[in-house]
């Protein structure tokens, strides 16, 4: 839909506090009362958006299990794909990860209600806690051991797509090192 990729884009280089309907409007070349017949405000169009974008993440997600093979080795490939993943949709990233931080709501309204957003990271949990519950990782809060892989992850992603004045390592050895680096930290 060309509003969304118009206003991802909007949203990606100048953030939630400086879009505005207007300037979707005039950069769709239409009036913002064609825009309100669509999404209620912006807040509307950003959750549409990260929909969106943890949909194909949670599409991806689930393909990774196709293969029959070990858990570790399929987290260790959702830890590659994610970061592939960010870096494929830069525009989609910043806009879902860097403009407003309660797209969700509260972390109790993110867990209560049924979004692609937490399907796709109760999807990820699932595959974390098969790891930690087959003896894989060490045995710890499953929330806790989730978040911590995902937000090293979530750090190349974030430097790779946001660094541009230093001189960054190879992006694959970059996450290969850091998947090595965290998983034996966190092996029993």
């Amino acid at each position: 839909m060309i509003i969304l990729d118009a206003a991802r884009e909007l949203f990606s280089r100048e953030g939630y506090e400086n879009f505005s309907m207007r300037r979707l409007a005039k950069r769709i070349e239409h009036s913002p009362t064609t825009i309100y017949l669509y999404f209620r405000d912006k807040d509307e169009i950003l959750f549409r958006i990260c929909e969106e974008l943890f949909a194909e993440l949670y599409r991806e997600l689930s393909s990774l299990r196709s293969g029959g093979e070990e858990p570790l080795d399929i987290l260790r490939q959702a830890l590659r794909m994610y970061v592939r993943f960010g870096l494929e949709n830069p525009d989609h990233y910043r806009a879902a990860f860097f403009t407003n931080p309660f797209v969700y709501g509260s972390p109790r309204e993110y867990l209560e209600k049924d979004t692609m957003s937490r399907r796709a990271y109760l999807y990820y949990r699932d595959l974390v806690a098969e790891c930690a519950s087959s003896g894989r990782l060490r045995p710890m809060d499953v929330d806790l051991l989730a978040q911590v892989l995902w937000t090293g992850v979530h750090g190349i992603v974030a430097a790779v797509i946001f660094t541009r004045d230093f001189p960054l390592a190879d992006t694959t050895e970059l996450v290969e090192t850091m998947v090595d680096a965290l998983f034996k930290g966190l092996l029993p």
